[in-house]
């Protein structure tokens, strides 16, 4: 692994016996930060040690270390669940979204949108949209930074939008054009991805799965400035046990709790 060029590898297929867990747990920590996807040749006496994802090549199983359960026909269940409830959801709240727009408008001079680089499944960039919630020309002076409580950056209309979490509705464009989820971890700029990856671990693991709207970290309470492992432990679980009623039931207790979240801003 050290001496490896891991640039251009998708798959590490290890013949490691499962009875060496310290070999096994070192090499999955040395390519936590990487989105390279991890295979185990294992013995079949031990299966009963796993509860992992088990594929075969020819006659011999294979254990998935590292891949995302949302594959074959979970990807089309995700697929039409993100198609239909992101059209629905835009046809629903189109005229609130007249509103805030006119409202960011007046208040700021600028478009009404901004969007930013974020990262999503299998490290995958792609331009989150929001609704503007700064002056123009703000990271120009600042610079990139982590959004904080009483972030005086904020307009007076962006405060209140961040704190509601309505600046994201402009984000179900982006779910209908397939950039993201209606659940998922929520995304990150490459610049903090490039930092937490070396210091959280496991953090690669939450690009298994497209970024989210709403996640099964959010609706726990961890979003904004709190404990990123933790986040990122809630996330994991998430990728690590999905189904369709898991989305279903984070979407419900997303709407049950309401967007007037504390950790929002």
């Amino acid at each position: 692994i050290e001496n490896a060029n891991l640039n251009y590898t998708d798959q590490i297929w290890l013949t490691i016996p499962l009875n060496d867990e310290e070999k096994i747990g070192r090499v999955m920590n040395e390519l936590q930060g990487s989105m390279i996807e991890i295979k185990l040749l294992p013995n079949m006496r031990s299966f009963s040690l796993f509860n992992l994802p088990i594929t075969y090549i020819g006659s011999q199983p294979i254990i998935n270390l590292s891949a995302s359960p949302i594959d074959g026909i979970n990807s089309l269940i995700k697929f039409v669940e993100d198609k239909i409830l992101s059209a629905a959801i835009l046809l629903l709240v189109t005229p609130a979204m007249l509103a805030i727009a006119i409202l960011v408008k007046l208040n700021s001079p600028g478009p009404i949108f901004y969007s930013q680089e974020r990262m999503s499944w299998n490290g995958k960039k792609f331009r989150m949209i929001k609704f503007r919630s700064m002056p123009v020309d703000t990271e120009e002076k600042t610079g990139v930074a982590w959004a904080k409580e009483d972030d005086n950056r904020a307009t007076t209309v962006g405060r209140f939008l961040r704190k509601t979490s309505l600046d994201e509705l402009p984000q179900f464009w982006n779910v209908l054009k397939g950039d993201m989820s209606v659940v998922g971890p929520r995304p990150e700029r490459p610049v903090f991805v490039d930092k937490f990856k070396q210091e959280i671990p496991r953090y690669m693991q939450k690009h298994k799965v497209k970024a989210g709207i709403t996640g099964w970290a959010q609706i726990n309470g961890w979003r904004g400035n709190t404990d990123l492992e933790k986040r990122i432990e809630y996330d994991i679980h998430y990728i690590e046990n999905w189904s369709l009623l898991f989305d279903l039931k984070i979407i419900y207790l997303t709407l049950a709790k309401g967007f007037n979240h504390p950790n929002a801003y």
